[in-house]
């Protein structure tokens, strides 16, 4: 047994109902080590985050190698376990998909997210039967590897406007039967949904926050899993970009740079 499989059995074991695991998602070296120093018992990739970081926009437009290689980074810079945005697997078939996991395994991650939302035009989510197959090549391209990824099957019915709790489920439901570990429903926070959910998903339930969402300690109550912030960090870190632009070509004051993360805490997070 090697240390990455030793780090995928931790974080499998991290997914407890009523005691969420916490992601703050990262998008690069510098991000990944202020979210580890800040307490993290794990780091996951935003999808969003690394592609503006590397000049493409989100939704399946970034390079798989490109993507891979930010996964590499975030692994090499932090020694918690790594999860990665795979967005839809950067492929067109399940091959291709299981080429995807193969080189984010090699790279050092020992999770992924799968997301069955489609970007190139042809309808909002995946039939669940091509979904399935994904799903089933990740899992095979893990076990050929010898590693327990956790692979985490996002359902975007509530953001995509495609169905309620009930088509959520019956979509969970097949995707843990394809091989998935974990279920990541975006869209709602609403209490009463999420209680729903979680009664009848037979997995640890992810859900995605924002500024308005309810605590991490309510989520708790609900009985959900893991709790991530997603894009939202990097938005938040480029608002600052916006507003001290903005400041300084306008009234020509710095004030948006107040509450900066110093230069020698960051310099000295990054010496390894």
């Amino acid at each position: 047994m090697n240390e990455q499989h030793t780090r995928a059995q931790h974080f499998r074991s991290l997914h407890v109902p009523g005691e969420p695991l916490v992601l703050v998602n990262a998008w690069d070296a510098a991000s990944a080590r202020i979210v580890a120093a800040a307490g993290a018992r794990a780091v996951a990739t935003t999808s969003a985050g690394v592609a503006w970081s590397r000049g493409a926009p989100d939704g399946d437009a970034l390079a798989r190698d490109t993507a891979v290689d930010a996964i590499r980074v975030v692994a090499g810079a932090v020694r918690l376990p790594v999860t990665a945005d795979i967005e839809s697997g950067f492929g067109y078939t399940p091959d291709d998909v299981a080429e995807t996991v193969t080189a984010v395994l090699a790279a050092g991650a020992v999770g992924v997210n799968v997301e069955d939302a489609r970007h190139d035009g042809n309808g909002p989510l995946r039939p669940v039967d091509e979904q399935c197959t994904r799903l089933a090549a990740v899992r095979a391209a893990a076990d050929r590897a010898g590693i327990p990824l956790y692979v985490n099957a996002r359902v975007d019915t509530f953001l995509r406007g495609a169905g309620g709790v009930p088509e959520t489920v019956a979509r969970a439901e097949a995707y843990l039967a394809a091989g998935a570990d974990g279920v990541f429903v975006p869209g709602t926070v609403d209490p009463a949904t999420v209680a729903a959910l979680v009664a009848a998903i037979p997995a640890p339930l992810n859900v995605l926050v924002g500024p308005t969402a309810p605590p991490v300690a309510e989520l708790a109550r609900l009985g959900v899993a893991r709790v991530s912030l997603g894009s939202a960090v990097a938005e938040a870190a480029y608002a600052v970009a916006h507003r001290a632009a903005a400041e300084a070509f306008g009234a020509g004051t710095y004030e948006a740079l107040t509450a900066a993360l110093d230069y020698g805490t960051i310099n000295a997070l990054m010496r390894d």
